[in-house]
């Protein structure tokens, strides 16, 4: 029985990590239309930071029908890393990159995260893929490069591009320490989520008020910004946080790596953009390369 349990456990975290990656690129076209007149840095803090209250009130009210396990304190930095990595470092990073490139090209970048979470998690975590799962990682790797090449980055584009990079850096370490938190199951995901992104949505806040000062906000980007906090923030990284727990770190890269599929599509139903034959080949290739890591053999308990 136990075999069966768990295999129904890790399929709920399979279609749940691949939902959380339909709504995280429903993000991207939010983003995009709010950027337009809200500065990146605080428009990201706002957004992590309301996401933070909202799943603080759920947390006490809630708080006297669940057992809590306090951190010890030595996961207290762990966790207060992981949040300043996903939210601090890589959010504010890829919002800065989208005020500054298209949707697609920085989806590119970003696809790279698999690649590096499977490196990195194999040294740290010692959680190395099997030969199928490296097939679907190069495999999807092949589809982002043939579904975007050639590319070529004007020069104002350039800013973009380093952010971007600093984003995909934050992502990878971000998903081998949230793994490693997450992996013993002793902490429930909203405690794991609500201290990671209380430290994450207050650093970048106060960067972003800093740098930007305090902008004037219109009533459609704070329903932007609303949505984005409760449902595409709290809600999915609390659910992600979950899937941690059953997934390895390269599954769960691969898994929201489907945004790649995701996102252009969005784009090209919201944002104007076009998709030409090579590039949906590229599409399936990701797709595949998705599904392969997935059929990834019997997994030892």
């Amino acid at each position: 029985m136990e075999p069966r349990a768990f295999s129904r456990r890790r399929i709920a975290a399979v279609l749940q990590a691949l939902f959380i990656a339909f709504l995280w690129a429903t993000s991207w076209v939010l983003i995009k239309f709010g950027l337009q007149d809200m500065p990146p840095l605080v428009f990201a803090g706002v957004r992590y930071f309301l996401a933070f209250i909202i799943l603080l009130i759920v947390f006490f009210v809630g708080a006297r029908k669940r057992s809590v396990t306090p951190f010890p304190k030595r996961m207290w930095g762990r966790v207060v890393i992981f949040g300043l990595l996903l939210y601090a470092v890589a959010q504010g990073a890829m919002f800065v990159a989208l005020s500054y490139l298209p949707a697609v090209s920085l989806n590119l970048i970003l696809n790279f995260n698999t690649l590096g979470v499977a490196l990195v998690s194999a040294a740290w975590l010692s959680e190395k893929p099997t030969g199928l799962q490296w097939t679907g990682i190069a495999l999807s790797l092949a589809g982002a490069i043939v579904y975007f090449l050639p590319a070529a980055v004007p020069q104002a584009q350039m800013y973009g591009v380093l952010a971007a990079l600093v984003c995909l850096s934050a992502n990878v370490l971000a998903v081998i320490v949230g793994r490693d938190v997450n992996s013993a199951r002793l902490y429930s995901p909203l405690q794991v989520t609500l201290l990671s992104m209380g430290a994450g949505s207050i650093a970048l806040l106060a960067t972003g008020l800093a740098v930007e000062g305090i902008p004037s906000i219109s009533l459609r980007n704070w329903a932007f910004i609303l949505w984005l906090a409760a449902v595409n923030t709290a809600f999915a990284f609390t659910l992600w946080n979950q899937t941690l727990r059953t997934l390895t770190a390269a599954e769960s890269s691969i898994s929201t790596g489907t945004m790649l599929i995701w996102i252009p599509i969005l784009a090209v139903l919201f944002l104007g953009e076009h998709i030409m034959p090579k590039q949906l080949l590229g599409l399936i290739a990701v797709g595949a390369g998705t599904l392969l890591v997935q059929l990834r053999g019997r997994t030892r308990t």
